[in-house]
């Protein structure tokens, strides 16, 4: 667990998963809250729909670039 924890804050899956958090996060808030964004309804719940929305494509490179990484040690290993 130690290890997949350790990979999962390295530099190279933490850069991927922002870099797809960020372009799929703001597709996603654009859909899921532009129309309140555009009537400026935005409170303090909003916000946090918002941040949990960037949460999901955080997460999916994270989980598949640390499982991609531990299967080629694996691999390697062999």
């Amino acid at each position: 667990m130690r290890a997949w924890i350790a990979l999962s804050f390295s530099r190279a899956v933490v850069r991927r998963a922002v870099l797809y958090a960020m372009v799929v996060g703001a597709v996603l808030i654009a859909i899921n809250h532009g129309d309140a964004v555009l009537r400026g309804e935005i409170d303090v719940a909003q916000l946090l729909k918002m941040g949990l929305t960037v949460m999901v494509p955080y997460s999916v490179p994270t989980l598949s670039s640390v499982s991609a990484i531990r299967s080629h040690q694996t691999e390697a290993k062999r």
